[in-house]
């Protein structure tokens, strides 16, 4: 390295794995505020879908399009803050996919149950204020799933398990690859929202689609006990379609040469950096660190997301950026820059 060089030294890039992964989805905001939002966006999707289908039974397309404009409102709103899932399903396969931290999916399935049965008892109360209110167990029947001989085909419960298993599967799919990098953030609620309006027009004569789990749950509590009887398919195959999709995104995911995948991190790739004493070997230390730091089985995690975590020199590490990352989840905001960060002289 030249004498000049030495001098004026230029801030090193961001490594690879820092730089290429997909977003922790609502990593940047506390638990109370994701579980707000996903008990808000929840209860939008259902009150607003659902509350099409009970009040205009012959919609025809009003109601899958409402289903897709609810996504779509639900992830600008709500998206930064949570990750904008408000479906069981989509959370399961998040985590799967190494994209939701295990945390958090128990809270954001209580929360998305809480929202959805919020909606259908503000619905139910709005229903008992009409004249036709002594019926409303038979309007919640007509948009709760099923099968068989409550449809309009009367779709066994083999077709109607096989076609949720796979809509679900396609919806958590887009749902994973509309938000794996910052460039496709801000399009993300349009790819999912209009995916989920097509799944829904596919599967309205099938099932009266479900595709989640926390809608097909609170769609039986005022309906006819039939309903309650058929809610475990609804269950079963959302959650199956759901591992599919997350286990396939994450065996497909590409992870940077030289790196390797922390079992203890949820599939987040991690440094090659190898602890002497669990594997015998030292390759490297991640930058701004000090030895050891951030080890787990053998790996020195890059990506961990610790907003207490700094440097020996006091400056933030490059682990901190995962924070404002989900912080700028799609607000187009440039990537966080590490002009903190020197080479050293040779």
């Amino acid at each position: 390295m030249s004498t000049e060089q030495a001098e004026n030294p230029q801030p090193r890039p961001a490594p690879l794995a820092a730089r290429e992964l997909p977003p922790r989805l609502g990593e940047g905001y506390g638990m109370s505020a994701r579980i707000a939002a996903e008990i808000a966006g929840a209860f939008l999707l259902f009150f607003g879908a659902l509350g099409i289908g009970m009040f205009n039974p012959q919609g025809g397309f009003a109601v899958p399009f409402g289903f897709g404009l609810a996504v779509i409102a639900g992830m600008l709103a709500f998206g930064h803050i949570s990750g904008g899932q408000f479906n069981p399903a989509i959370t399961l396969g998040s985590a799967l996919a190494g994209r939701t931290g295990w945390k958090n999916v128990l809270p954001y399935i209580i929360a998305q149950l809480v929202g959805t049965s919020l909606a259908a008892v503000v619905l139910w109360v709005i229903m008992r204020s009409h004249p036709v209110g002594s019926q409303a167990a038979q309007v919640f029947s007509s948009v709760a799933n099923g099968y068989a001989s409550g449809e309009d085909l009367g779709f066994t419960m083999a077709g109607v398990f096989l076609a949720e298993t796979i809509g679900t599967a396609m919806l958590v799919a887009i749902y994973l690859g509309a938000t794996s990098s910052r460039d496709r953030l801000r399009s993300a609620p349009y790819a999912v929202g209009l995916a989920f309006a097509v799944l829904t027009a596919a599967l309205l004569p099938i099932s009266n689609a479900g595709m989640n789990p926390a809608r097909s749950t609170a769609a039986v509590y005022f309906a006819e006990p039939a309903a309650l009887g058929e809610l475990w398919l609804f269950w079963v195959a959302p959650v199956l379609g759901a591992v599919i999709a997350g286990l396939l995104y994450r065996s497909a995911e590409t992870v940077p040469a030289g790196k390797t995948k922390n079992a203890d991190d949820a599939g987040r790739p991690a440094s090659a950096a190898a602890d002497t004493s669990a594997a015998g070997s030292v390759t490297g230390t991640p930058t701004g660190t000090t030895p050891g730091e951030g080890v787990a089985g053998g790996n020195a995690v890059v990506d961990t997301i610790d907003d207490n975590q700094n440097t020996t020199d006091g400056k933030p590490a490059r682990d901190d950026l995962g924070a404002a990352e989900a912080r700028d989840f799609f607000d187009q905001k440039p990537a966080p820059k590490d002009a903190g960060r020197k080479d050293s002289a040779e």
